[in-house]
C-alpha cells in the first residue's frame, strides 16, 4: 500500500511565502495608476502626486478614481474629477470632492503637480 505524506515543517512557510507573494502583488496592483501620455503618478498607500504635462489634455486613473486636466490658465487648473469639476489654484487649501482630498501643488511652464487623497468629504 502506498502513503503519501506532505513534510509538515515545509509545508507551512511555503503556504506563508504563498500569502505574502499574494498580498504583496495585490497592494501593488492597489498602487498602480494608470494614465495617457502627458501623465507621471508617484502613490502611496493613501494618495498620489499627478504630474501633468502642461499644454495637453490628459486623464489618469487613481486610487479608483479618474481625474482629467482640462484647462490652465496662469496658476489656475481646472480639472474633473470623479465626473466633477473644480478649479484649483497654487497655494490654496485643498478641495474635497467625491470622497477625495485634491490639491494643487505646483504650475511650472512645463508640469502641473496635482495631489489626490483619500478621505475629503463627499463634496
Amino acid at each position: 500500500m502506498f502513503t503519501y505524506r506532505t513534510a509538515p515543517a515545509l509545508t507551512a512557510p511555503l503556504r506563508r511565502a504563498g500569502i505574502l507573494l499574494a498580498t504583496a502583488a495585490l497592494g501593488l496592483a492597489v498602487l498602480t495608476a494608470c494614465g495617457s501620455d502627458g501623465t507621471a503618478t508617484d502613490c502611496r498607500l493613501d494618495s498620489c502626486a499627478v504630474t501633468f504635462d502642461r499644454g495637453v489634455e490628459a486623464g489618469v486613473s487613481v486610487l479608483g478614481v479618474e481625474a482629467r486636466l482640462i484647462a490652465v490658465e496662469g496658476d489656475v487648473v481646472t480639472m474633473e474629477i470623479a465626473g466633477q469639476q473644480l478649479s484649483l489654484t497654487a497655494g490654496q487649501q485643498a478641495t474635497e470632492v467625491a470622497g477625495f482630498t485634491v490639491a494643487l501643488e505646483s504650475v511650472d511652464a512645463d508640469n502641473i503637480v496635482v495631489r489626490i487623497s483619500l478621505g475629503g468629504g463627499e463634496g
